[in-house]
């Protein structure tokens, strides 16, 4: 059996609804599936309800942009608990609060440089949900100033670019205490996009100070070189072992649920040792926690 960890709905970027996500798990076979929507929770609700009936197991989780250092870090919280839900929407709210400016002052300086396109249009292709690069994307697709979503992300609205400025984050370590403090499994996402291997071993020496309690090690961009790498390094900090395709259904086309873009496969025991250290404090987590994950 195997599980996904980590995937989107269009609550936040993603283009599938709660209910969907889980139609479409049962459908692939996924045992356990976990909506980690980019700050906020409003999809979850819908995401349990769905799967009550359904046989797939559905772990409400979010991931939370922040920052380390100057570098873009995003923080998994799995197995939240709906007493808290309110509280964590709270805490997201000052990152949703800056996000809105950085989307009007996004809009604004498109409009300057020649890309004319309406902040109310970009709000209706967002739907409910706030507003990213991926809906901006759309919008100048929308409008002929590029030949795909892709290309939009490659040139007008690329990372250091004249448009794109990203808002303020909030600090990882806070992140994780935060989330840790609400009884979330807290989970790094995909380490090894914004960090090199010295730089993370010094993060999570810091992190699992703060309550961090798994990374990824098992992600669609990664290798068979850096999943290897990142379990040994997970070992050697007594994280758990997680894994998942970050799925956005046809916002990236090419990542399959439950499989990503290399045929990954992550084992159902992931869920299982995750859903254990949701009972437990961090420092009760041992080396023997680390599940080792393999390629299919």
């Amino acid at each position: 059996m195997m599980c996904d960890m980590h995937t989107h709905s269009n609550c936040s970027d993603g283009s599938f609804s709660p209910e969907e996500l889980i139609e479409e798990a049962k459908k692939e076979g996924i045992a356990a599936i976990a909506l980690c929507d980019h700050n906020t929770v409003s999809g979850l609700t819908r995401f349990i309800n769905a799967a009550k009936e359904s046989g797939v197991i559905a772990v409400p989780g979010v991931e939370i942009t922040s920052a380390y250092k100057g570098k873009e870090v995003h923080i998994l919280g799995l197995f939240l608990k709906e007493r808290h839900y309110q509280k964590i929407a709270n805490y997201l709210e000052q990152i949703n609060i800056r996000k809105i400016e950085s989307n009007k002052l996004l809009a604004k300086r498109l409009n300057e440089g020649g890309y004319v396109i309406s902040y109310d249009a970009v709000l209706k292709i967002a739907g409910k949900a706030i507003p990213n690069r991926v809906h901006f994307a759309k919008a100048l697709f929308a409008k002929g100033y590029v030949s795909s979503v892709a290309e939009a992300f490659d040139t007008i609205l690329a990372e250091g670019g004249e448009f794109y400025k990203p808002a303020k984050k909030l600090d990882s370590l806070e992140v994780i205490r935060f989330l840790h403090a609400v009884d979330a499994v807290t989970v790094l996402a995909h380490p090894f996009l914004n960090f090199s291997k010295t730089e993370l071993c010094e993060f999570l020496q810091k992190a699992k100070q703060y309550g961090l309690v798994g990374m990824e090690t098992i992600y669609p961009l990664f290798s068979k070189e850096d999943s290897a790498l990142a379990q040994e390094i997970a070992k050697e900090f007594a994280l758990i072992a997680s894994g998942g395709t970050d799925f956005h259904g046809i916002n990236k086309p090419d990542i399959k649920l439950g499989r990503g873009k290399h045929n990954i496969f992550v084992p159902y025991e992931v869920y299982e040792n995750l859903r254990r250290a949701s009972r437990f404090p961090p420092k009760q987590i041992t080396d023997e926690s680390v599940v080792k994950l393999e390629r299919k």
